[in-house]
């Protein structure tokens, strides 16, 4: 259902703004992260405030407000002035938060203004090189040896590789320890010095790692191959099969944003996706 929404109101967005809003920016702007530095969300939020401080000539500035299942940013948005000076960059937690918590302090559909789906991106499924699997069919196969023993961690509860994690110990009959932490870096600093075992990661913050061989990759959350990780099949065709999930990234306002400022925001978010330096 938000998807959908992402691409109509976008169109919307488009139809109704041919004649620019004046003056705008007026302020820097900021786009607010709710999770840490150097995760997937920060990335890609980074890359398109650079963008948009080029293209309309003023500061666009990231902000990151991880905690509380990334509800704090989140929330901290939709309370936000609808004046286009405050946008949103947030993972598929954003719809996930309302299915696994009884009490949200935001409504997902009725709070935002989506303006568009930014990205979709699998997770990788990595581990620690001492741990003693070499593939996703040994882990698994390790796994049920030591039920209970194995520990991955996540970004925290409900995020993405969270639900990664738990459809793959659904799917593969395997039971592992779960250790939360406040970011997605943290997490792959205690895989890469053994505190943890394992992890999944979004495709984005792991590559560097793997290239360098201080993580081992085992297989891609998503349900065909990524031409940026050739080398890294689906879990899917490594003996879970059916096995899929990715995330997604969108970018929103605070509902009731000018229909103009949500069109020029759309516009130039798609010259920065298309542009060559994001390409490569």
């Amino acid at each position: 259902m938000l998807r959908t929404l992402f691409v109509g109101l976008a169109l919307l967005g488009t139809l109704m703004g041919q004649a620019p809003a004046q003056n705008y920016p007026s302020r820097p702007v900021r786009i607010v992260v709710p999770s840490p530095p150097a995760g997937g969300t920060d990335i890609v939020a980074r890359v398109l405030a650079e963008h948009f401080s080029r293209a309309f000539g003023q500061q666009f500035f990231v902000e990151n407000r991880p905690g509380a299942g990334n509800m704090i940013g989140i929330e901290s948005v939709a309370r936000a002035a609808p004046d286009g000076h405050t946008f949103l960059m947030v993972a598929s937690t954003l719809s996930l938060n309302s299915v696994l918590y009884k009490k949200v302090s935001y409504d997902p559909v009725k709070d935002f203004a989506p303006i568009m789906q930014v990205a979709s991106a699998p997770n990788v499924l990595i581990i620690n090189p001492t741990v003693p699997a070499r593939t996703l069919a040994e882990f698994i196969a390790l796994a049920k040896q030591r039920p209970g023993q194995l520990t991955y961690g996540t970004p925290g509860i409900g995020t993405s590789p969270h639900m990664c994690m738990e459809l793959l110990k659904y799917m593969a009959g395997i039971d592992l320890q779960h250790i939360p932490y406040r970011g997605t870096v943290p997490a792959m600093t205690d895989v890469m010095s053994g505190q943890i075992a394992s992890m999944f990661s979004t495709a984005l913050s792991a590559r560097p790692q793997i290239d360098a061989d201080t993580i081992r990759a085992l297989g891609l959350s998503s349900g065909k191959r990524s031409e940026a990780m050739p080398s890294v099949l689906p879990i899917t065709e490594l003996g879970v099969p059916g096995y899929e999930a990715t995330q997604w990234y969108g970018l929103l306002a605070p509902a009731g944003t000018s229909p103009e400022i949500i069109a020029r925001i759309h516009a130039e978010a798609v010259k920065a996706l298309k542009s060559k330096d994001v390409m490569d």
